[in-house]
């Protein structure tokens, strides 16, 4: 290689951005823990230069350039999220393949990491994306930003990332000022480094852009609209993928609208050649890899052990609970009431995105929530450590009627339509009167409501109009304390509503406005596919599988360890993410801190596909999502939003005891044994510091043993002369 082609490869822009995107990998794997493994990440890059390498020979392609395939190979990393090696390698032999398959005029019809995202998702059930797992750090916003300024420049496409980042800031300020909304929102929704990652990597490519700057800005412009009418008015995850692929058949035609300058890549120049009719057979090699390849995934092996203790709900004060069921857009949503106080003054205000009948509104039983609480639970396992003389393991598994509203509901609705408020539908359900009502103005609803005695926090008035303008309703629910007496109900059961919408969202603004302080949430998802995760929020696995010391085996103990644990967990991610607590099929459970819930309660809950005539008590086809998250209006702007991904790992938040064995050293390795304790207790007291902020020094003490270096530790015994007994010998 002569100086002159060394400078050319160094004026690559592709250069730059395999650097660029490797570093963004690097710092996804280590930093966040965001969802791809490192022989996951290994995979995809193997199959894209594989790939690369195939379809060069089937084209009969000069050479073997593997710049552009690792660019697709790293974005995928960055972006693609599955469990499935075998759909990891379709991903990257989709996005190759685009390349050499779906060409007009010398250029790629989509960005091959776009069809290759695309693709996988409509073709794989464990193939998702997960946009809210880069988080909104403004760290990372500007890292991304820099980096991709670079990028940009130096393929002279900087102007189609401006112009797309430009209108998707217009259209998200334009509509938080018709919505009346803070400007936080619109904010929050642009920090977000899915998004720079697309707009800096991926509708920048040279290769599927049009060759003029007008075409470009236009086409950059046309990208955003449909990216913002997706997410806005048709709520679907992933909109600016969706929108850069049903944009792209259109760049022909800016071409020939408003031709430009044909972009090239600096240096050597690949020429395709006629394709082949059928592959070579020197080609069965690198394909009879990628199948064994395919059958190479790991199962995820299960815990086992004694339970002891659970984290439940009523760990944290006013922790609200609500389960989610979903399947397409079918939502049935059980909100359990935590109100403490005279039901006289119980009522409830909640957003809901589409019109309500009667039949649609349910009363449910607590006990439901208590069970899928008890079952889902965080939980403390115990081991006990077997004699070590002894070749043995021990193992064990453990496995109503309707009221009419009184006569002067007619005075009430002209009060209401004087206000421009609308009585949509008013019912008794159980022990509630409930309304359904949509308004104009804002201003009015609230007046209206706090006419009636609905108590809505003050400043509620922006978001109330917010919701209106978005088309949602309201449904409103006051106690009817008569019907509870006839009904012999002394608690407030949960509501439950089942409705049809594309919005798969929790409404909580209300909730932030004025609140005393932050507020804990609960959130049950049950679902047919598998884990629900937030896509405007990082959902974060809480630690798992740590060996703590043995006296949290105390309830008292667990709980308060469980309560700093996850504050500490909150802090670090700066409050601003969702925390996945439990995920597993329905089925079954190891540990189990309670039963499976039954078909039957399953159905109670809203999980409408079960069959009418399964009465096992184990039912299948129902994966179970606990999210807990902490939140306020200052890091949690926006309204929760969700989507259903392909993952069916188990997880569990699980915390281990593990009792030393108290034998006497009657074998070399009971000696050894004993030797080893007093570093594993240490260890536990460490970790048990680093999860809650805990002293050590107090950890040590509750344990009863102290550091070997720290010969005075408070509250301990001397086992040993002093030191300066042991300097002189004396």
């Amino acid at each position: 290689m002569n100086l002159e082609t060394l400078r050319q490869s160094f004026r690559d822009p592709r250069i730059y951005q395999i650097t660029i995107l490797g570093s963004l990998l690097v710092y996804g794997l280590t930093v966040l823990d965001f969802g791809v493994s490192l022989l996951g990440a290994a995979t995809l890059l193997s199959a894209a230069l594989t790939a690369q390498a195939v379809f060069s020979r089937w084209f009969r392609l000069p050479r073997f350039d593997p710049r552009s395939p690792l660019i697709s190979g790293l974005s995928l990393c960055l972006l693609l999220r599955t469990n499935s090696l075998a759909v990891a390698v379709g991903a990257a032999f989709l996005a190759i393949g685009s390349k050499f398959l779906l060409r007009r005029n010398d250029k790629h019809i989509f960005n091959p990491t776009a069809f290759g995202l695309a693709a996988s998702l409509l073709i794989f059930d464990q193939a998702w994306m997960s946009p809210g797992q880069w988080g909104h750090a403004a760290f990372f916003a500007f890292l991304a930003a820099g980096f991709g300024c670079l990028v940009i420049h130096r393929a002279r496409r900087s102007d189609v990332t401006y112009a797309f980042l430009a209108a998707t800031l217009l259209i998200a300020l334009g509509r938080a000022l018709w919505l009346g909304d803070p400007w936080t929102i619109p904010l929050h929704q642009l920090q977000n480094g899915a998004v720079l990652i697309f707009a800096f990597f991926m509708i920048s490519d040279p290769k599927t852009t049009p060759d003029s700057r007008p075409g470009r800005i236009l086409y950059a412009a046309l990208v955003a609209t449909v990216a913002a009418t997706l997410q806005f008015r048709f709520h679907q995850p992933n909109s600016p993928l969706w929108a850069l692929v049903a944009s792209a058949p259109l760049v022909p035609l800016l071409d020939h609208w408003l031709p430009g300058h044909r972009y090239r890549w600096p240096g050597f120049s690949l020429k395709e050649r006629p394709m082949k009719t059928r592959l070579k057979t020197a080609f069965a090699r690198p394909l009879l890899c990628l199948a064994l390849l395919l059958a190479s995934a790991l199962p995820a092996s299960a815990f086992c052990g004694f339970y002891v203790a659970k984290a439940d709900s009523k760990l944290f004060n006013q922790a609200s609970q609500v389960v989610l069921v979903r399947d397409g857009d079918r939502t049935v949503i059980t909100m359990a009431n935590d109100y403490r106080g005279d039901l006289a003054d119980f009522a409830v205000v909640i957003p809901v995105p589409t019109f309500l009948e009667r039949e649609q509104i349910h009363v449910a039983e607590s006990a439901l929530l208590d069970h899928l609480d008890a079952y889902s639970a965080p939980r403390l396992v115990e081991y006990f450590d077997p004699n070590p003389c002894q070749e043995r393991l021990y193992e064990s598994k453990r496995k109503l009627k309707s009221l009419a509203f009184a006569p002067e509901s007619e005075s009430r609705d002209e009060a209401a339509a004087a206000l421009g408020v609308s009585i949509e539908a008013s019912y008794s359900v159980g022990e509630y009167d409930i309304l359904i009502l949509s308004a104009e103005e804002s201003d009015g609803l609230v007046t209206w409501l706090h006419n009636e005695g609905y108590r809505l926090p003050e400043g509620a008035e922006p978001v109330v109009a917010s919701y209106l303008k978005q088309g949602m309703r309201f449904f409103v629910a006051r106690v009817n304390l008569d019907t509870q007496a006839e009904l012999g109900v002394q608690n407030l059961r949960p509501l439950q509503v089942a409705f049809e919408s594309p919005k798969f969202m929790l409404p909580i603004r209300l909730g932030t406005v004025n609140a005393d302080g932050a507020q804990d949430l609960i959130v049950y998802t049950l679902t047919r596919r598998g884990r629900v995760e937030t896509t405007n929020y990082r959902t974060v696995r809480l630690p798992t599988g740590m060996e703590l010391p043995a006296f949290l085996k105390e309830p008292a103990s667990f709980a308060d360890f469980y309560r700093d644990m996850f504050a500490r967990q909150v802090e670090k991610e700066r409050r601003r993410a969702v925390f996945l607590e439990y995920a597993w099929d329905m089925a079954w459970c190891d540990p189990c801190a309670a039963d499976p819930l039954s078909a039957a309660e399953l159905r109670q809950l809203g999980v409408f596909w079960l069959p009418e005539n399964q009465q096992n008590r184990q039912a299948q086809n129902v994966f179970l999502t606990r999210l807990h998250v902490r939140y306020d209006g200052e890091h949690f702007p926006e309204d929760l939003r969700f989507q259903e991904t392909g993952d069916r790992t188990n997880f569990q938040g699980r915390y281990v005891l593990r009792h030393a064995w108290k034998g006497k050293n009657t074998c070399p390795a009971a000696e050894t044994y004993h030797q080893q304790l007093s570093e594993r207790y240490e260890r536990e007291a460490i970790q048990l510091a680093s999860l809650t902020g805990w002293q050590p020094e107090k950890i040590r003490q509750q344990m009863g043993i102290r550091r070997a270096v720290d010969e005075n530790e408070p509250g301990q015994e001397k086992d040993e002369d002093p030191w300066w007994k042991r300097v002189w010998g004396r």
